[in-house]
């Protein structure tokens, strides 16, 4: 390495010499994408990057994660809360396979990652070796691309290949995996963006006659429904959204991917699809005469059982992805194209109406779901805290204003259901995959992408411990993250499932916890416990006040269940309200 240093001039800062290491031009294409923040976590097979990081660290910061899957998650936070693309780094073998959970997650919720990872030198390729380990293979099936650099000279295009499609229409995950000696080798370095290639579409050419007959079927029809996803928030077109529902009166529910596109108290936000989603969209997909689906993939969760489906409605899918129409739900017209761009030639196409009798069966809906659900999950008869009043709190603290990061559970879909957003981009969570112990390592991301925000994480208590070596990430960093740890001492959501399906047989369920308070105040983190309601307001609002990092254990119901619910293989239809 000293003897490479002696012959390889140092970049400084902003300067790019002709002659330079691979790795060097690994740390020098990033700088030229943009990018100033990277997660990841040192080996033998990367050291020669994260040398060459220690010469620019006034230009990209580098953040020790405690173990990789924690620098996916925190580059999805990033990325989430961002607009931007989120980069992680990693070493060969295992380094690389701990990578592979956060990229899935990245993959099937299109959140754009550049994974760059460290591998053995192209010469001990496929014998074995020390920590070699066959990523390429392994990302295959959820990444968006990935490519094996082996030689100096690729890097550099490899790199700026891998920004281009992780960002380019769907966004998604992509993996660069560089071999050691291309590492060493020299290259002159020269960085173009990557501008395309013929076999890659990303966004099809919006087709003005399906546009017409999707309008034509809007403004006729006495029932529409708009169901919207993240699709909207990746377009940035959420203007363009309201705009479009306001004009037709068109009710609008959201996927948890599409929560904050549209403020929570819009007049014509009717509240949250699928399985533990609000009761009068879902009872109504069933009675509309006109669907129309914005940046969603008809998933599971959201359709219930697919042949009692919305089949009286005929159905509009504005996508941009062509392998999404169709796979699910059979659409009548799809309008193929960025979200944004459909949404503002639709809008000149429709006829200004007025849908209150309409709109009027969706409030009576939701008063009911109001006085079985709503009033006793935000505030409990019972003397023990729900989850849905610590959310409660919370909105009433912040205003609608923060950024909520949940991870995986009971808590979610009560987060979820109950937060109040006025801001896209506000909720961030993990939703095709359901990756617990997802939340505090994106809450560490989304909070170094927008500092000046208040930043949210909450958890349950099984998810919190999946990741609980990120609370190292944030001792070091010494980021004011506010982390809200929901304790049921269950795996509360396979718990309801065992109490209504499988006879109140919990198997491996019940979880003994430690002392998180200690294991918080070990790292340097301010922390609380609350199990009392009177004692919820004051500690919320302690830990928002508090500048740094905070943490606050509230205890809440054991058996505490999330209703509305449609028990799989059910119809929307036959949503349940207890």
């Amino acid at each position: 390495m000293e003897k490479l240093k002696e012959v390889l001039e140092v970049p400084k800062m902003g300067e790019y010499p002709k002659k330079m290491s691979g790795a060097q031009a690994v740390v020098h294409s990033l700088i030229k994408e943009g990018v100033d923040l990277i997660f990841g976590y040192p080996g033998g097979a990367i050291m020669p990057v994260y040398d060459a990081l220690y010469d620019v660290e006034d230009e990209l910061k580098h953040i020790l994660v405690r173990h990789e899957q924690g620098a996916t998650h925190a580059a999805q936070g990033y990325a989430r809360a961002s607009g931007k693309v989120g980069v992680c780094l990693a070493t060969s073998g295992p380094g690389a396979t701990n990578l592979i959970t956060g990229i899935a997650d990245a993959q099937i919720d299109s959140t754009p990652l550049v994974c760059i990872t460290g591998q053995v030198a192209s010469a001990l390729l496929g014998t074995d070796a020390f920590q070699e380990t066959d990523v390429i293979g392994i990302s295959m099936p959820v990444t968006k691309w990935n490519f094996q650099v082996t030689r100096a000279e690729e890097i550099p295009g490899a790199i700026a290949k891998a920004f281009y499609l992780a960002r380019a229409g769907k966004p998604g995950p992509v993996l660069v995996d560089i071999t050691k000696d291309a590492q060493f080798g020299t290259l002159d370095f020269e960085y173009k963006p990557f501008e395309g290639m013929r076999s890659y579409v990303p966004c099809p050419a919006l087709d003005l006659n399906q546009v017409q007959a999707a309008a034509k079927l809007i403004n006729a029809s006495k029932k529409p429904l708009v169901l919207f996803g993240q699709g909207v928030i990746l377009s940035e077109a959420e203007a363009a959204f309201k705009a479009f529902i306001e004009k037709a009166d068109l009710p609008a529910a959201w996927t948890i991917m599409g929560l904050s596109a549209l403020d929570s108290d819009h007049y014509l936000n009717v509240g949250m699809l699928g399985m533990h989603g609000n009761y009068a969209p879902n009872k109504l997909t069933n009675e509309c005469d006109v669907l129309i689906a914005v940046g969603m993939r008809f998933d599971d969760r959201i359709t219930g059982d697919l042949s009692r489906y919305a089949k009286q409605a005929k159905v509009i899918h504005l996508e941009i992805d062509p392998a999404e129409v169709d796979k699910n739900v059979k659409t009548d017209v799809a309008v193929l194209g960025d979200a944004k761009a459909s949404l503002l030639a639709l809008t000149t196409c429709l006829e200004q109406k007025e849908r209150k009798e309409w709109l009027q069966e969706f409030r009576a809906l939701e008063f009911e779901e109001f006085e079985v659900v709503v009033k006793e999950e935000l505030n409990p008869s019972v003397a023990e805290l729900s989850m849905g009043e610590v959310i409660r709190s919370i909105n009433d603290q912040t205003n609608g204003e923060s950024i909520i990061v949940t991870d995986v559970g009971q808590h979610q879909m009560v987060s979820c259901r109950y937060a109040k957003f006025k801001q896209s981009k506000s909720l961030i969570t993990s939703g095709g995959l359901g990756t617990m112990g997802f939340c505090l390592p994106a809450a560490i991301g989304a909070k170094m992408a927008v500092p000046n925000k208040q930043v949210i994480g909450i958890i349950g208590d099984g998810g919190f411990q999946m990741t609980i070596q990120e609370l190292g990430t944030i001792f070091q960093t010494k980021i004011p993250v506010k982390i809200v740890v929901l304790n049921n001492e269950f795996l509360g959501m396979v718990r309801q499932w065992q109490e209504l399906f499988f006879d109140k047989r919990y198997a491996s369920t019940t979880m003994v916890n430690p002392d998180f308070q200690k294991i918080v105040e070990g790292y340097g983190i301010e922390t609380r416990k609350v199990s009392e309601r009177q004692d919820l307001n004051a500690a919320v609002g302690e830990m928002l006040a508090h500048e740094g990092a905070f943490f606050l254990e509230v205890r809440v119901a054991k058996e505490n269940n999330v209703f509305p619910m449609i028990p799989t293989g059910a119809s929307v239809s036959e949503i349940r309200l207890k």
